[in-house]
């Protein structure tokens, strides 16, 4: 019989990225349902980066991006396809990052100010940040989304627990 507790089982750094795929998934799970009960208010937060110009998909992009993100959320959360949730969600921090960049640098320039002390809503779901700080934390997403990616925190993910056995499709 084998008393080992669950965490010694997994593996420190299995459930260091399991507690990772769980704060990610509830933060991307906040943020979606805050832009998604404020439709109108997020619509004009993305307007203002002028990426879009055609107002039938800025309505579609407006209306379906919060709902993927809290979507992605619950996904991650429970362990269900955790790889492509996290293949998702680097392809949309992706662009959102250059365009927040963009954004920044074109504020940085009219405004004659370090970078660092750019301040803006971002559209991010949490009011107005510092650009430096944004960044930081989008990378932060992006590296802990690829090891996702990669498998790592997959044996406490449902797939595994559900058949016991590794499976390339976790």
């Amino acid at each position: 019989m084998n008393h080992a507790s669950p965490v010694r089982r997994v593996g420190l750094r299995e459930g260091a990225f399991v507690l990772l795929r769980w704060v990610i998934g509830a933060l991307m799970l906040y943020l979606g349902l805050s832009k998604a009960l404020q439709p109108v208010q997020f619509l004009k937060l993305i307007r203002e980066y002028e990426a879009v110009a055609d107002p039938l998909l800025l309505n579609g992009l407006a209306g379906l991006l919060p709902w993927l993100e809290a979507f992605l959320g619950l996904l991650l959360i429970s362990g269900v396809a955790v790889r492509g949730s996290a293949f998702v969600l680097v392809m949309m921090l992706g662009p959102f990052t250059v365009a927040v960049l963009r954004r920044a640098l074109a504020i940085q320039t009219s405004l004659g100010i370090p970078f660092c002390a750019v301040r803006f809503d971002c559209g991010c779901g949490l009011g107005e940040v510092w650009i430096c700080q944004k960044l930081a934390e989008n990378a932060l997403l992006v590296a802990v989304s690829l090891a996702l990616m990669a498998g790592a925190g997959r044996r406490l993910c449902a797939r595994y627990r559900l058949w016991g056995r590794e499976s390339s499709f976790v």
